[in-house]
């Protein structure tokens, strides 16, 4: 499908009918059930005290059609005043073409704007494009790892639990900045990093003895974990196990994520994550 993002209107979403419209769109992309969509009645008066819900319309037939949206409410986190992000949503034949990296870009302008420095938000790390998002494009970082977050849900995208990374986007941070505009280099120390978890040729995940390095570290995954699982769920299992252990015993060592990147390995494309111990 060819899409030009240029012709797209970003703005507040405001009128009760397109709330409503946020309400369907949930359900398209998670698959849940009515019980967990977030109402247009919860919306409203979050909206009313700080949160941020900005769409993304497309005209279609003289009608400006709701293609995605991203939504945040206000916080706090260690006494400092924060906006939590906990949805983004994208109509599917409008991914790949970076709508969902320019309504973050237009959520951290929002957010600056009411004097919020800081965005949070939760994400599957099994998920290789969202981490690129997120790591690559982004500039997060994330210290904490959720086990079994949400708990049981009604989403067929939340087979295998819902572990989550919970990441922290610091909008004014140099390495944002950087990103933002386009002239970020990545840190060249990855390379000397050891890997714990790595991919294997049959896509299994291998992970090396218990080590405790003062290095940086590199946790590996598939290009595309939701192929794997479509192939063979009880291998995902054994990915959500494995990088379960991996995450929580470096993070509770003191170490941060904050890298993402594709790679190429003798197996094909796989996914990369660094990370880094605080110093």
């Amino acid at each position: 499908m060819s899409l030009q993002l240029s012709s797209l209107i970003l703005r507040d979403i405001t009128e009760i009918s397109e709330l409503h419209e946020v309400e369907l769109l949930q359900k398209e992309v998670w698959g849940v059930a009515d019980l967990e969509v977030v109402p247009a009645l919860a919306l409203i008066p979050m909206i009313e005290v700080g949160g941020v819900l900005m769409g993304a319309f497309d005209r279609v037939d003289e009608k400006h059609r709701l293609v995605g949206f991203v939504f945040g409410f206000p916080g706090q986190e260690n006494g400092k005043l924060i906006l939590h992000s906990d949805m983004l949503a994208v109509r599917p034949e409008y991914r790949r073409h970076g709508l969902g990296f320019k309504l973050k870009l237009a959520q951290r302008e929002r957010a600056l704007s009411k004097g919020i420095e800081t965005i949070t938000w939760t994400f599957d790390p099994l998920q290789a494009r969202n981490a690129r998002l997120n790591f690559g494009k982004l500039g997060v970082v994330s210290d904490s790892y959720r086990v079994n977050y949400y708990g049981k849900t009604t989403s067929f995208l939340h087979q295998t639990g819902t572990d989550r990374l919970w990441v922290t986007w610091n909008l004014d941070s140099d390495r944002v900045c950087k990103l933002v505009e386009g002239n970020y280099e990545p840190s060249p120390d990855r390379d000397e990093s050891i890997t714990v978890l790595s991919v294997n040729e049959k896509e299994e995940p291998c992970a090396i003895g218990e080590i405790y390095p003062e290095m940086d570290v590199a946790i590996e995954i598939p290009e595309d974990i939701n192929r794997v699982t479509d192939r063979d769920a009880r291998k995902t299992e054994r990915w959500r196990a494995a990088t379960r252990t991996a995450f929580t015993t470096f993070l509770e060592r003191g170490f941060w994520v904050t890298e993402f990147e594709f790679v190429e390995d003798t197996h094909g494309r796989i996914g990369r994550y660094l990370l880094t111990k605080a110093r």
